[in-house]
């Protein structure tokens, strides 16, 4: 009796340390993505460049989808949902994930490309108008998961089954019910424009002088990070395997495996963003020394 009192003790100090470690390195991530949002609108400067637009874009999803899974986090280990709110819940984060990584970073790739092959074009090409109108079409695909999860839930699934407790985390609710996932897809989709437009400002790098040629590397730079930022969403598809090879050598050692890739994967990636434009990009500097 002893022992197990031990034990559940235990328990729930390790569930809250790791609720507390998300949430605090969670706050710490919105406090800072927080502040170039706040800089961004306090400034026409950055609302003038279809750049920071899409920018600023991917940080306000990024901010959105991060407060979600650490939401679902915190309820995964302190309270049951209903089947239905938790849908909604995976569904808004998969809605953002789409929004933020596969997609935005296509748009910020092919604006680089154009700016750097096509300079003469760039300004008639690149408009903040259109750019909005980029971003109404990001988020008319996004939706689309969404719609086709409700659409496909409603026609298949008896009404009952919304009204069951779940503990509400993703791998959990596919025994329930099969949701439309297309991440993988839009990834790879992405992932070779990403590739197109770094060969393709590589080779303009390569064959420009003087200005033309930094303007060119540094374009070739961002565009190499977000194929990085990329790289590190596509991971998220990876991380279940790794989860099972290193539960499979260390089974005592699961909750801990478990809690650390999560982390890699699902957190501390939203950094990345702020980081990409604020400290290594020169207007963007602005922002990161709003931070000081």
């Amino acid at each position: 009796m002893k022992n197990s009192c031990l034990h559940s003790l235990e328990h729930v100090i390790l569930s809250f340390l790791k609720n507390f470690i998300t949430f605090a390195i969670a706050i710490i991530i919105i406090f800072i993505n927080g502040t170039f949002v706040y800089t961004y609108f306090k400034s026409h400067v950055f609302q003038r460049d279809p750049r920071y637009v899409l920018y600023i874009h991917l940080v306000i999803n990024d901010m959105i989808m991060l407060t979600i899974a650490v939401a679902l986090q915190i309820m995964a280990y302190t309270l049951p949902l209903k089947l239905a709110p938790c849908c909604i819940l995976l569904s808004s984060k998969t809605f953002f994930f789409i929004n933020s990584a596969p997609l935005n970073l296509a748009g910020m790739a092919l604006e680089r490309y154009i700016a750097v092959c096509k300079p003469l074009h760039h300004v008639q090409i690149c408009t903040v108008q259109r750019t909005y109108g980029f971003i109404t079409l990001i988020w008319a695909i996004s939706l689309m998961p969404s719609v086709t999860d409700v659409i496909f839930l409603v026609a298949t699934q008896p009404l009952s089954i919304f009204s069951r407790n779940v503990i509400c985390y993703e791998s959990n609710i596919s025994t329930h019910l099969p949701l439309c996932r297309p991440q993988g897809l839009l990834l790879c989709f992405v992932f070779l424009t990403v590739l197109i437009t770094y060969l393709n400002v590589l080779w303009a790098a390569r064959a420009a002088s003087g200005l033309n040629q930094a303007s060119a590397r540094n374009a070739r730079n961002t565009i190499l990070l977000h194929g990085v930022q990329l790289l590190i969403c596509m991971s998220s598809f990876v991380f279940p395997f790794i989860d099972i090879m290193l539960v499979t050598t260390w089974p005592e050692k699961r909750s801990t495996i478990l809690f650390t890739t999560y982390l890699i994967s699902g957190i501390l990636p939203r950094l990345l963003s702020p980081l990409i434009y604020g400290v290594r990009d020169k207007t963007g500097k602005i922002l990161f020394v709003s931070l000081l």
